[in-house]
């Protein structure tokens, strides 16, 4: 038992053991000295002993255990001695043929073989790859990020920014005629930030470090004293780059970047700004919108080829593993949102680390200080009065006018989306005005959240680019609904004072192709269309059965002729609250005027439908087969002689009577095929009117930096710097300056949807099933209207803030940044400057 514990253990042991054995005189005082001595170390042999319970020693084992071992051993070869004998003849037998020779020259080979092939390949593959990653993370490499617009100058300065590693530092600013120790401490400190209205505790979360740190020197004309992590820059006005030189630094990649106007709302991304909310923040989310077949199976390939990419990326052979510095590209890409607004800072603070001297005041200048103090308490005390007790009364009036306003359209949108069970189509879903009042409502709802959520920005950093994507949103939407209003508002006056000749038009267009355009195209069918010889009678039947539906229809329509220029004049009136009302009415009244012909198509269809199915019932009965319902398969019948006989008769006279219903069908579905285009243009016209990224287009022409689609690296220029091994004098590290490039959005991004528009109506109606449902006689249904306005949509969030949240939202008081801006004063004569008469001194 003691032989499979550790020496540790047994020494631990024998302190018990010692004085019983009988036979350990001898060692009796060596143990009990080592006992002693080592009474220091008893509890590092326990823990030592747990450890190694595995590791037998035969040095250290117990003369009995061994003697136990023994005993058992020979026990056991007398207890299965023939297993040993026949154990002892394989061992000769295989001894005189030669096995043990043959086993031993292979494992030999094979030993060989691996330590000649094996064991270096492996060596050199793990020295490879060590020195890959050492290459990667120490190859003396010095990245420097430089801004393009820092201000040039001949004379010293410390440059201060954030330093990401050892040999990646990222510049912010270069602070002239201070002390590079002094501004390291004061960076620490924080003594740049004491004055500032926000904390900088989101700066250092943002960029990722505690705090600035001095990169180096600039224009140093002593650079022995200064830390070895330094690096010395030479800017001058002439040269386009610095030069940079690094005693850590075996060569230097300068990357050149323009900063970006935070107060402008510039910014860098990485990836491209969304100016639609998506599916999870938008309304689309709120309603399940019914797919066709054809996009849930290409959504199911698109995912499973999205999984398989996944698969095949686990199953690569090489990965590059990515390195601290592609990891930190984001942070990098917010230092670079931020280094405007720090730099400002930082310059604007400079002044505290220096000695400012003060003087007491003359008296011609104590005068104007006066004076000019004087001025600033009125305006002061003005602005007081209107800020404490005139505008919060103005403020509270406009809220809850708003307030009332919002209690309305909440009952109007509740009326709107009211559903008689559920899964029953709303009055938005049916009535093309309904939606666009619905969406104007939605917008109206949303509007002054988007606005408090924008004030909310000023009481924070302007670098912070979170609330641009809402800021585009917010005004897109405004200048879309000024512009339709503005276009509404033209065209309705247009439509008021020429009413009656609108409708007289109107009129004139609905008698000519919805009456007159049909009566003709019946009349058409019922003789010999095209010299195609049809039924007769059948034909017969049904025009007269189609005229006397129209000539009831055109009675109806001239019922209402006296009233067109009244609803003309109202769908004008309609035009002051946008042109997209007249469009929509218009829409919903092409619907109302042609629903004859909607009802034409849906009978001609059903005639069509059913008699085809009968003919391929009687086709299935002449072959002896039938349609297993049950089942849905065909199986073998068997059928007798009536059976057939009238089987044929019937198939005969309704294959000869197929054409006849056939063309009657084909002349409405073109009528309703045309229709359906029509109301597809208002639709599109609709869509432009209220979603069309009319702001996002200006601020692309105007300042694209305003909308990032990404970032580009250009390879600028390179400058070799040879050093030559005989001269005495080192120049500067091979330098290769790269461009960081901002991508503007691109114009396809920004009219991604209206494609996926496109593209959905053309899956609906140019695809092989529409096709299909047009030759065979089944309903062709028209696009849901939630995937055909999911465009407009797309803006509006998935739950509209109810009354409460809305309230709530609208007496949030906000704390002032900033106070009213007082005159310019200019500065006194000595330099100085003028404080509040309560100080009494100035600096």
């Amino acid at each position: 038992m003691s032989a499979s514990l550790s020496p540790e253990c047994n020494e631990v042991k024998d302190e018990s053991m010692l004085f019983e054995a009988p036979n350990c005189g001898r060692h009796k005082a060596k143990k009990k000295q080592n006992i002693f001595e080592g009474k220091k170390g008893t509890t590092m042999s326990v823990q030592k002993c747990s450890k190694n319970t595995k590791h037998v020693s035969s040095a250290s084992m117990h003369p009995f255990s061994i003697l136990t071992l023994g005993i058992f051993v020979a026990g056991y070869i007398t207890a299965r001695w023939d297993l040993v004998t026949r154990l002892y003849e394989l061992a000769i037998f295989a001894w005189e043929n030669g096995v043990v020779t043959r086993a031993t020259k292979a494992f030999a080979a094979l030993s060989v073989v691996f330590l000649a092939i094996c064991a270096p390949t492996v060596l050199l593959a793990r020295k490879e790859t060590n020195l890959l990653l050492v290459m990667i993370e120490h190859d003396g490499l010095m990245r420097v990020f430089w801004p393009t617009d820092i201000r040039r100058s001949d004379r010293p300065g410390v440059v201060v920014g954030w330093r990401n590693s050892v040999l990646d530092v990222f510049v912010v600013a270069i602070l002239e005629d201070v002390d590079a120790r002094n501004t390291e401490f004061h960076l620490k400190a924080g003594t740049f930030f004491r004055s500032e209205l926000h904390p900088n505790s989101q700066i250092t979360e943002m960029c990722g470090h505690g705090s600035m740190h001095v990169l180096g020197l600039s224009n140093a004309t002593d650079t022995e004293a200064a830390d070895p992590s330094w690096f010395c820059a030479t800017t001058n006005s002439n040269p386009r780059e610095p030069q940079i030189t690094c005693a850590k630094a075996i060569s230097v990649q300068l990357i050149l970047y323009d900063r970006p106007q935070p107060q402008g709302m510039q910014y860098v991304s990485l990836n491209p700004i969304a100016l639609a909310l998506g599916h999870d923040g938008s309304l689309l989310g709120d309603t399940v919108v019914s797919e066709g077949e054809q996009e849930t199976r290409e959504r199911q390939m698109k995912e499973e080829k999205r999984k398989l990419v996944e698969k095949l990326k686990q199953h690569t052979i090489f990965k590059r593993v990515p390195s601290a510095r592609d990891r930190a590209l984001p942070k990098i890409i917010n230092q670079i949102n931020w280094s405007w607004e720090l730099e400002k800072t930082l310059q604007k603070n400079v002044g505290r680390l220096g000695s400012r001297p003060r003087r007491s005041l003359s008296v011609s200048e104590r005068v104007v200080e006066t004076a000019s103090t004087m001025r600033n308490y009125v305006i002061l005390q003005l602005w007081t009065w209107f800020t404490l007790y005139l505008f919060p009364t103005i403020r509270k009036t406009f809220v809850l006018v708003l307030m009332g306003h919002r209690i309305m359209a909440e009952m109007l949108l509740l009326l709107l989306e009211f559903r008689v069970k559920p899964g029953a189509a709303a009055l938005k879903d049916i009535s093309a005005t309904a939606q666009q009042v619905e969406i104007r409502l939605q917008q109206f709802c949303y509007w002054p959240m988007q606005y408090m959520t924008l004030r909310q920005r000023k009481n924070n950093w302007a670098s912070v680019t979170t609330s641009h994507p809402d800021y585009i949103r917010f005004y897109n939407s405004l200048w879309l609904v000024a512009n339709d209003v503005i276009i509404g508002i033209a065209l309705g006056s247009y439509i008021i004072e020429n009413a009656d000749w609108v409708a007289a038009q109107i009129g004139d267009l609905l008698r000519t192709y919805t009456v007159d355009a049909l009566q003709s195209s019946i009349s058409w069918l019922m003789g010999w269309p095209a010299g195609l010889k049809l039924n007769g009678e059948l034909a017969a039947f049904l025009g007269d059965l189609f005229l006397w539906v129209i000539d009831y229809w055109s009675s109806c329509i001239e019922t209402l002729t006296p009233a067109l220029p009244q609803m003309v004049w109202f769908i004008g009136f309609s035009s002051f609250a946008g042109a997209s009302m007249p469009i929509a009415m218009f829409s919903d009244m092409l619907s109302t005027l042609t629903i004859h012909i909607y009802s034409f198509y849906l009978a001609s269809g059903r005639i069509y439908h059913w008699q085809l199915t009968i003919l391929q019932s009687l086709f299935h009965l002449f072959r002896g087969k039938k349609h297993n319902v049950l089942r849905n398969r065909i199986d073998s019948c068997d059928y007798d002689l009536d059976q057939l006989l009238v089987g044929t008769i019937l198939f005969t006279l309704l294959f000869f009577l197929l054409p006849t219903v056939a063309v009657f069908y084909l002349n409405f579905a073109i009528a309703r095929m045309a229709i359906i285009s029509l109301k597809a243009g208002f639709d599109t016209l609709l869509s432009c009117l209220n979603h069309f990224p009319l702001f996002a287009l200006m601020l692309r022409i105007k300042d694209p930096r305003r909308l990032p689609g990404g970032i580009r690296f250009e390879l600028r220029d390179t400058h070799d710097y040879i050093r030559d091994g005989t001269s005495n004098t080192e120049g500067p590290p091979p330098t290769s300056v790269i461009y960081l490039k901002s991508i503007p959005l691109t114009f396809r991004i920004m009219f991604n949807q209206y494609f996926q528009m496109a593209n959905r109506i053309r899956k609906h109606y140019l695809s092989p099933k529409v096709f299909f449902c047009l030759l065979t006689g089944k309903f062709v249904p028209p696009i849901n209207r939630k995937n055909l306005y999911s465009l407009q949509y797309s803006m509006l969030p998935a739950r509209r803030a109810n009354i409460w949240e809305m309230w709530r939202a609208l007496n949030t008081k906000t704390k002032p940044t900033k106070r009213m801006p007082l005159p310019y004063i200019p500065p006194l004569p000595n330099g100085g400057r003028r404080t509040s008469a309560n100080n009494g001194r100035a600096r």
